[in-house]
């Protein structure tokens, strides 16, 4: 057997089109989507990432807003920014790129943004209503996962999912979500005994553990659907430089049906799944307008 790609590529365009047309609707109803990016310091990811958000925007029609700060900056300057933008009602979605430098403390950074304009879907209220099955902003790149298995028809409901990583902005979102839709969910971490126990059992593996070619081919049920959310930059070896996932690709393919490429994979739909919460913020804000 010989996996079948995942193409984020094509998945991210055909949405991102989608999403374009409802930010058309929404400006000819009299509120154009906005965005708000803010940067501190000079990481040259960063830079790359913001860079790519914002031409993301400018590509579906949505208005977007960059303040770049240097790394020394104060963080009362920061955190008096995102104030100013909770009361701006033309700007619908906050974005502080991370990682901070060391003066911030990125939790109350993130608490800070309205959870009406969290559009990461990283702020605790967010999370919490996410925990219960109710309307939130979810994070962007477990969001983009569900939109890829769904593309596949892949079946959800019954399915044995494994999760391997647990954090907040991945691995613990992507678990909830896939219980939401009726999987039995096993998340795994960097203490978890016999990893391969529990992949070898999954139909669904999501790797999102940040570590180059960690999981193997043999440690994959055949015909399991394989997606992979790492982007590591390989250092040493004759492939120094090239990205890679958290997935033993060429391994993997030989095991799996279905599998996500890095790069081309899941990484696009990030920040596709970024663009349509902030449209889905436009959305709210027109609803309420409406009401009043």
């Amino acid at each position: 057997m010989t996996a079948r790609n995942i193409d984020g590529v094509a998945l991210s365009a055909q949405v991102r089109g989608e999403i374009a047309q409802r930010a058309a609707e929404l400006t000819a109803q009299g509120v154009q989507p906005s965005l708000a990016v803010i940067l501190v310091g000079g990481d040259p990811a960063s830079a790359v990432y913001v860079r790519n958000k914002v031409a993301g925007c400018e590509k579906a029609g949505i208005r977007s807003l960059k303040f770049e700060y240097p790394a020394d900056v104060a963080p009362e300057e920061v955190f008096a920014k995102i104030a100013e933008l909770n009361a701006d009602a033309s700007v619908h979605g906050i974005l502080v790129q991370l990682p901070l430098p060391k003066q911030f403390d990125e939790d109350k950074v993130l608490e800070a943004i309205s959870p009406e304009k969290d559009v990461d879907g990283f702020h605790a209220e967010n999370f919490g209503l996410l925990l219960q099955g109710r309307k939130s902003f979810y994070p962007c790149t477990p969001w983009g996962v569900m939109k890829m298995l769904d593309s596949e028809n892949v079946q959800i409901k019954g399915a044995e999912a494994v999760v391997i990583g647990r954090s907040n902005i991945v691995g613990k979102p992507m678990a909830v979500m896939l219980l939401s839709r009726g999987a039995t969910v096993t998340v795994c971490h960097s203490q978890t005994k016999d990893l391969a126990f529990h992949t070898k059992r999954a139909d669904i593996v999501v790797a999102a553990v940040g570590r180059p070619n960690f999981l193997k081919g043999d440690m994959i049920k055949p015909g399991a659907v394989v997606i992979d959310v790492g982007i590591n930059r390989l250092t040493e070896g004759p492939n120094a430089g090239k990205l890679c996932g958290d997935v033993e690709f060429d391994s993997a393919r030989e095991v799996a049906s279905l599998i996500t490429p890095v790069p081309g994979g899941v990484g696009p739909m990030t920040i596709t799944m970024l663009l349509a919460n902030t449209v889905e913020s436009a959305q709210r804000a027109l609803e309420a307008k409406n009401a009043q």
